[in-house]
């Protein structure tokens, strides 16, 4: 494992931040730690990174215990925090040339064309795009050619087209053989990045696997959707059904015979939607809400 967390706990003063979690991360995966703001991820991952120390629980990354060796875990690891200052007047080849000289080994030769920024290298921060800036964040945690890479919310804020441009890079990271460590509060992101979610709230990990067998935990394969102004009552065998406010979200196996069934009754069914089950079903099921952005 190249990283691997044991009973770790944080608190603020009363507030658990981080409440007894465990979990391993395997070499040349994508791991992901999901959840609402305030579940505890930033804790965790800082904690990991050796930016942050924890109150208890052992914490080993690339073979190094944390609570001795944080200095040389840092030579080998990339970070790329939540919230980034860039220098905004200087331009992208002078940053990534700024922190590369942090470093005795690096790789500045060739990172603006992995980070696709070849023709902007004599641009200014503060002229770069939202996603652009997000991406040259990521390459200075890339600079020293770590062996495990931490991302804290690497596309919050910014449109649908950067976003997916950031999980290209990302899923390119993963082909050239590198373990991401990332932390989000997109379920989608989770689903498509991620070899394994460890799904957190209130400081605790609820549930935790590929989001292939978290879908199926649930034992449901389609998802019926639509919002009612009307308070109903509905009862259909052999169906679990969730009210939140005035939607009602209802999980079938037999997509065909629910939808018989909610016609036969006359309900009054409007922006209605049928879809799979997603990771962000598993997390209304085990919490009773959805996830707010």
């Amino acid at each position: 494992m190249i990283a691997s967390v044991k009973n770790l706990y944080k608190s603020y003063g009363n507030v658990k931040a981080v409440d007894g979690i465990s979990f391993d991360v395997k070499e040349k995966e994508i791991f992901c730690l999901v959840g609402p703001n305030g579940a505890g991820k930033t804790t965790t991952l800082e904690i990991l990174e050796g930016l942050r120390n924890s109150d208890s629980g052992e914490v080993f990354v690339c073979g190094f215990d944390m609570h001795k060796s944080s200095k040389e875990v840092k030579e080998i690891i990339g970070v790329q925090l939540q919230t980034s200052s860039l220098f905004e007047k200087l331009t992208v080849e002078e940053i990534i040339s700024l922190f590369s000289s942090f470093y005795k080994d690096n790789i500045k030769n060739d990172l603006l064309k992995l980070i696709d920024l070849e023709e902007k290298k004599k641009s200014l921060v503060s002229d770069l795009s939202g996603g652009q800036k997000q991406r040259l964040s990521i390459a200075l945690a890339l600079v020293n050619d770590p062996k495990l890479i931490f991302l804290d919310e690497p596309t919050t804020g910014l449109d649908p087209q950067a976003r997916r441009s950031v999980w290209e890079l990302i899923n390119d990271l993963r082909a050239k053989g590198k373990t991401i460590i990332l932390t989000t509060h997109y379920m989608e992101e989770a689903e498509r990045l991620s070899d394994r979610v460890a799904i957190m709230d209130g400081g605790k990990i609820i549930a935790s696997g590929t989001p292939k067998e978290l879908i199926s935990s649930l034992g449901k394969e389609s998802v019926v959707e639509f919002s009612n102004p009307n308070s109903i009552e509905l009862e259909i065998e052999g169906v679990k059904i969730k009210k939140e406010g005035q939607s009602t979200i209802i999980y079938s196996k037999d997509l065909q015979n629910t939808l018989q069934i909610l016609l036969s009754k006359n309900i009054r069914m409007e922006e209605m939607k049928i879809r799979n089950t997603t990771l962000e079903d598993v997390f209304l099921s085990l919490t009773g809400r959805r996830i707010k952005e």
